[in-house]
């Protein structure tokens, strides 16, 4: 018996369970990250992004809602890899002055691996005629794009040049 073809479809769910499962282990690994950081600033961001990736994941079960599948993840080896080298960071440099910018890095490759996620699935959307799922989607990006940037201003502004002055003293 022939294998039934792979579509664009197939892809779509399959990648909407990757980040599905992605946006869960984020949800259990922020409120770590927040505990651990030493900045006020940092600590604020990383419970503000809590609040909208538990909104991200409500998007998420309305856009598999749309396609008629059950809200599932699948283990995703890429944020499990990014999570764990957080984890190693949170270990290695408890207490030490590079610690927050250790954290605010890999927030960061968090979110790039996010937001390649979500483009990705949006274009797919579209391409696929859902234009209420694209527009589901594009929200999340938009809060993506929104959260890097505000990671790269504390970065610059803030965690960065602590970590540096703390060396000088």
């Amino acid at each position: 018996m022939a294998k039934k073809p792979m579509l664009l479809s197939d892809l779509f769910h399959e990648t909407l369970k990757d980040i599905y499962f992605a946006e869960n282990k984020i949800v259990k690994t922020l409120p770590k990250m927040a505990k651990a950081a030493q900045s006020k600033d940092l600590q604020k961001a990383f419970t503000k992004h809590l609040r909208e990736t538990e909104g991200q994941i409500k998007r998420l079960d309305k856009v598999f809602k749309i396609i008629g599948k059950p809200a599932r993840g699948k283990t995703c080896a890429a944020i499990n890899g990014i999570t764990e080298e957080g984890a190693e960071i949170m270990k290695v440099f408890k207490g030490m002055p590079a610690l927050d910018a250790g954290l605010l890095a890999a927030a960061q490759a968090v979110e790039h691996y996010e937001m390649s996620r979500y483009g990705t699935l949006r274009t797919w959307a579209e391409e696929l005629g859902m234009p209420e799922a694209a527009n589901l989607l594009q929200a999340t990006l938009d809060e993506e794009q929104a959260t890097d940037s505000a990671l790269t201003k504390l970065a610059e502004t803030l965690v960065n040049v602590e970590a540096e002055d703390d060396l000088a003293a």
